[in-house]
């Protein structure tokens, strides 16, 4: 029976076991969108922590596709150096580096959540000093603000779409040069893709609107080209949103999320990552232990493909559950990891009953605290 500490066998890829890192939003970049200390901090240690792949925060593929001015970014040469030390170091503590990567369409350009979390207007500069921007939007006439203004938005349109299509074909040569070794794209939580996919904020009446096949082209476009150039032998993710939680209106739900799956896998992605909601404040979320897990485990029984799941996991006996009653292939785990950077070595010290394989899950320089 495999478990939480099985590894879990992705092309040529083996992590050490089935936790992952959940990309977790650290808004501590300067406006550079350089990678800082602070990144290499917070993703290397929950690498010493055990976990078998640590996957940054979302990483914006352009300028405007961050969320506020201080995200992380992988739009130039300079981003990708930043960020390789962190892969390396990643990488010598036995995990995997992996790299979210996203565009935050029109809930782009705010200020961070500690500072308000509303709009910056392209005149305005936020509290740090960084000036806002224009976003893209499907349909700006859908667009529901969850707090305060609207930010100002124009709708994407043909050279905007070929845009965002080069920006992440080019994002994901610099991730692979920088030493990620798993790309996900990023098409959940109301961002860019998420509103090409849904009917509540995708009005359009082109190429890219309407119809399933219309609506999910972009992610399938995107998707295509950073498969087009990370290598056969890596794997590539997507994390999508199985629900928009509005079953009063016609939306995104998780039957069209199983048809999303199996049209991902047949394009070479390896594993679809099943969080939920985002788009919209009239959201209807009954949150708790596991509350996302239902909608993973019908992407993984529905389409031919890994799934992920997430949400309310804070226990190791919880996360290996989930994986021996196959309900899922990999347990991302966010806030308990920021709660505790060694949730991976936890868990194994929890798990595992031999206690020579305890002993060598730590790093060497902490082994004597296994030891009584």
């Amino acid at each position: 029976m495999t478990d939480l500490l099985a590894g879990l066998s992705l092309r040529d890829l083996e992590t050490r076991n089935r936790i992952a890192v959940s990309p977790m939003c650290q808004y501590s970049c300067d406006p550079d969108g350089l990678a800082t200390e602070w990144h290499r901090v917070h993703l290397g240690s929950r690498a010493v922590g055990g976990a078998g792949i640590v996957m940054t925060e979302a990483t914006a593929v352009s300028p405007e596709g961050r969320i506020t001015p201080h995200d992380l970014g992988i739009w130039s040469d300079d981003h990708a150096e930043a960020l390789e030390p962190i892969t390396e170091f990643i990488r010598d503590q036995g995990g995997v580096p992996a790299i979210q990567l996203a565009h935050a369409g029109h809930k782009a350009s705010k200020e961070r959540p500690w500072e308000g979390h509303v709009p910056i207007q392209p005149d305005e500069t936020g509290p740090s000093g960084a000036a806002g921007w224009e976003v893209l939007s499907p349909s700006p006439d859908a667009y529901p603000p969850f707090d305060g203004d609207r930010p100002a938005m124009r709708k994407a349109d043909a050279e905007d779409i070929e845009g965002v299509i080069d920006a992440y074909r080019a994002a994901a040569e610099r991730s692979l040069a920088a030493g990620f070794e798993i790309a996900e794209v990023h098409a959940a939580h109301g961002y860019l893709l998420h509103e090409f996919l849904s009917p509540v904020t995708n009005r359009r009446e082109d190429d890219y609107g309407g119809s399933f096949e219309n609506r999910t082209r972009l992610v399938r476009e995107v998707v295509g080209a950073v498969r087009e150039v990370w290598p056969d032998d890596k794997p590539v993710f997507v994390r999508i949103s199985g629900t928009d939680w509005l079953d009063d209106r016609e939306s995104w739900d998780i039957e069209q999320s199983v048809r999303l799956a199996d049209d991902l896998a047949d394009l070479g992605v390896d594993l679809v990552d099943v969080s939920s909601g985002g788009l919209h404040p009239d959201q209807s979320i009954s949150g708790g232990p596991n509350f996302q897990v239902p909608l993973a485990e019908q992407v993984r029984e529905g389409a031919d493909v890994a799934v992920g799941t997430v949400g309310g996991v804070t226990e190791p006996e919880q996360a290996d559950a989930l994986i021996r009653n196959e309900r899922a292939d990999l347990v991302l785990v966010g806030r308990e990891f920021l709660r505790d950077p060694y949730f991976g070595l936890r868990a194994t010290g929890d798990l595992e009953r031999d206690p020579d394989a305890v002993a060598e899950a730590w790093p060497v320089q902490y082994r004597r605290a296994t030891q009584r």
